[in-house]
């Protein structure tokens, strides 16, 4: 899954809008804006409807707080 846009962000915690990159199927859920995040959580989503995961070497988004700001 990919993050396609960011819906509502409130300090790290954001909703957004989810996109499979092989079946195109979209997902609203949660998350959390931190490197992590981005380079561990987000590439092992798997799409509920297709069943696979994102692809390797992907490159991972920015956060929009850089790391160790209290926010």
């Amino acid at each position: 899954m990919l993050i396609k846009t960011i819906v509502s962000q409130y300090r790290r915690d954001f909703r957004a809008v989810y996109e499979c990159e092989h079946c195109g199927v979209e997902k609203t859920g949660l998350g959390y804006d931190d490197d992590n995040f981005h380079r561990n959580v987000v590439p092992k989503m798997a799409c509920e409807s297709c069943g696979e995961k994102q692809k390797p070497g992907g490159e991972p988004r920015a956060t929009r707080y850089p790391d160790g700001m209290q926010v």
